[in-house]
């Protein structure tokens, strides 16, 4: 039996978890904003999502290992890329999009967005980058709709993003050095920071993703 047209427009999302490590504070913000929201790494329940959304705690080697422990790839892919879900990598759920990343050597990713991960040029300041910080949003984006004053975003990080292609970049941060902390290709999002920590900012980025289609 196919969906009516009321269940069409209801938000199902599906919080994957490889072990991450923030992942029930990820659930409770979507819980309470979405019609409905599960914690699982099946193939139906990613089938069945809207909107599929990745956390991120922890080193990208680490994370990278769990992930093919843990995630049926060849389902998430095709839901991701094939089917064009919208998808929301958060943190390291950002960094594993791209092609490698070089903390504690270097390691392949998703390769889902051009680019590496490479650790944080902060100059003077100490790393890790932890705390409140603006962002300079750098193009329009339904994500950030309502974010355009640079509301303060909880960060938590040694290393960012680096995209082969600055199109890509919906919004950076200035910690030291301006660093990509928003990224987009087509249907998948990625953010360094953390909006389940980000208070009234964090709830209204996940509105707008729960609103992308």
């Amino acid at each position: 039996m196919g969906f009516t047209q009321l269940e069409t427009m209801m938000s199902r999302v599906c919080i994957l978890d490889y072990g991450s490590g923030n992942v029930k504070s990820v659930y409770n913000l979507f819980a309470s904003l979405a019609d409905s929201v599960t914690i699982s790494n099946t193939p139906a329940d990613i089938e069945n999502a809207t909107h599929i959304v990745l956390p991120g705690v922890g080193a990208f080697a680490a994370s990278m290992r769990r992930i093919h422990e843990n995630l049926p790839l060849d389902a998430l892919d095709r839901v991701v890329r094939t089917k064009c879900k919208p998808f929301l990598g958060i943190c390291v759920g950002m960094q594993v999009l791209a092609e490698r990343g070089f903390e504690f050597g270097e390691t392949a990713g998703l390769g889902w967005i051009k680019g590496s991960i490479e650790k944080l040029d902060s100059k003077e300041f100490p790393l890790p980058h932890i705390g409140w910080n603006n962002i300079d949003c750098r193009q329009a984006s339904p994500l950030l709709t309502g974010l355009e004053n640079s509301p303060d975003l909880y960060f938590v990080h040694s290393f960012v993003f680096h995209p082969t292609d600055p199109e890509t970049i919906l919004a950076t941060t200035d910690y030291g050095r301006q660093f990509c902390c928003v990224i987009q290709s087509d249907n998948i999002y990625g953010v360094q920071f953390h909006p389940e920590k980000s208070q009234r900012a964090g709830i209204k980025l996940a509105k707008n993703f729960l609103a992308l289609s």
